[in-house]
């Protein structure tokens, strides 16, 4: 049998890794890693990105000489292209990214911006309807505040806050509450609802738009890079992914 790697006492075999990488559970994961590799192998990179990516591999490990350079190559028996494509890995994978969906995602964007807006808001949420209507009207009616009686009585976190919640992204809301949001005035309280087992009294405060900027601009492509991921895994035979453990909720993957 060909020793394939070594730690400490432990010697991997060709017929011990993969028994090995099925009792981890990391199967699925390096399925999902070669499926990339596929994608990315026509993606090149200059000798000077190259050069870089090697320097911070070498810092990042702590190899700050040649001698500790050339033992860790040798340790793991790599030649000098596969030395080049494991540093530049994470950098040809934004390569594919960009050439990919950079085109699109202005458009991409505008079909998601009513869920990447934020609002802030207030909220008071209570088991007891007669209580939620009782409150209603007395902020409605002006005799106490908002954030009096969210302090008061509200059964969440937001009585700590006088009942403000947010900056939050529309996305992330329930919903029927989202839903309640799009078609709410602003600054306008709205009646008790029964959401789940709590009535709510909510009031949308603000509207905060989302942007188009370098920021959102990674997010969107990672987004988009995690749905092609997603769609190349289902394309796997339902056999193949019970028996890999293939996790298709591939969101948080490849951060």
């Amino acid at each position: 049998m060909n020793n394939i790697l070594e730690i400490g006492n432990l010697t991997l075999t060709t017929s011990e890794i993969i028994p090995l990488l099925a009792s981890y559970n990391i199967i699925g994961q390096f399925l999902c890693e070669s499926i990339i590799d596929t994608a990315i192998a026509p993606i090149s990179c200059t000798k000077e990105e190259i050069n870089d990516a090697g320097e911070q591999f070498y810092q990042y490990w702590d190899l700050t000489t040649s001698d500790r350079r050339q033992a860790w190559i040798s340790r793991y028996d790599l030649t000098q292209e596969q030395f080049e494509l494991l540093v530049t890995r994470k950098l040809r994978v934004e390569k594919f990214k960009q050439a990919t969906w950079a085109h699109q995602l202005e458009l991409y964007f505008l079909k998601r911006k009513s869920k990447l807006d934020k609002i802030i808001y207030s909220l008071i949420r209570t088991e007891n309807q007669g209580t939620a209507n009782e409150l209603y009207f007395r902020i409605k009616e002006g005799e106490q505040t908002f954030a009096q009686l969210a302090c008061e009585y509200s059964s969440g976190p937001e009585a700590q806050t006088g009942g403000i919640v947010g900056p939050v992204e529309l996305g992330t809301v329930a919903p029927d509450l989202a839903q309640l949001f799009y078609t709410s005035e602003l600054g306008v309280i709205q009646p008790p609802v029964l959401f789940g087992e709590l009535w709510l009294i909510v009031r949308p405060e603000r509207i905060i738009s989302a942007h188009l900027n370098n920021f959102m601009r990674q997010r969107l492509l990672q987004e988009n890079f995690e749905i092609w991921l997603k769609q190349q895994v289902d394309k796997l035979s339902t056999e193949e992914k019970r028996w890999m453990g293939i996790n298709t909720k591939l969101h948080n993957l490849y951060h």
